[in-house]
């Protein structure tokens, strides 16, 4: 078996980390993202983004993983004992993946706890508060290394060459309206994967899986991964 498996903020929603789409108090609807989320909205005040930022980065740093993300450490170790593999990509900005003890992780979207600089492109661990006086070494500004509406996600050679190796596609706790992600599921089918979406509710794309189940993250997920791992 090789499982690709797709994460999104549904994930985490229940480590207390606020989801960007979809229904209650999601981040976009009380923000708007062209202020917040852009190269040019960072170009236009870097103190206004850098405050948004910093106040989620306090907000991972307090959080903790939960059973979702516990369970599919589990599943990553129990499918690596016996000669099978799994690819987790998450589009999630967080580390809640890894301090559950999942090893290989591909963040496309970026990852919170880094900086990058925006001249030589230098990316470092970041666990501070980022300013307008935060320089690399470089003397160039530094932001925060994550993914902005109008730039390219990350590891996309990476990620599609996972899925060409794949036998099933699962997307877990996405809203299936952010791309390039929300169309794993149709490359997954061309390919003849079966496709299994795993939601608190049903997705934009969710007419394109086989199999749907849903239901809170900390409980369906984990039942899920017992199930696969007692195959």
């Amino acid at each position: 078996m090789n499982l690709f498996i797709l994460t999104g903020a549904g994930v985490s929603a229940e480590s207390g980390l606020g989801v960007f789409r979809g229904t209650g108090a999601a981040l976009w609807k009380r923000y708007d993202p062209m202020q917040l989320a852009t190269p040019e909205a960072f170009m236009r005040d870097p103190a206004l983004v850098h405050e948004f930022y910093n106040a989620r980065r306090r907000n991972l740093i307090a959080a903790a993983s939960n059973a979702a993300h516990i369970a599919l450490a589990r599943l990553e170790a129990g499918l690596a004992q016996r000669g099978d593999s799994m690819t987790l990509v998450t589009q999630n900005i967080d580390d809640l993946h890894e301090r559950a003890g999942s090893k290989r992780v591909i963040h496309m979207h970026g990852e919170l706890l880094k900086a990058r600089c925006a001249s030589c492109g230098a990316v470092r661990d970041c666990r501070e508060e980022l300013s307008t006086d935060s320089r690399c070494g470089c003397d160039g500004a530094l932001r925060p290394h994550v993914v902005w509406f109008g730039e390219t996600p990350l590891y996309m050679e990476e990620i599609y060459a996972a899925l060409e190796r794949a036998d099933r596609f699962v997307a877990i706790g996405t809203s299936g309206a952010v791309y390039p992600a929300a169309g794993f599921v149709r490359e997954a089918r061309a390919r003849g994967l079966r496709c299994c979406e795993v939601n608190l509710e049903p997705s934009e794309n969710a007419a394109q899986f086989d199999e749907r189940r849903y239901g809170r993250a900390s409980e369906i997920v984990p039942s899920w991964v017992e199930e696969i791992l007692a195959r």
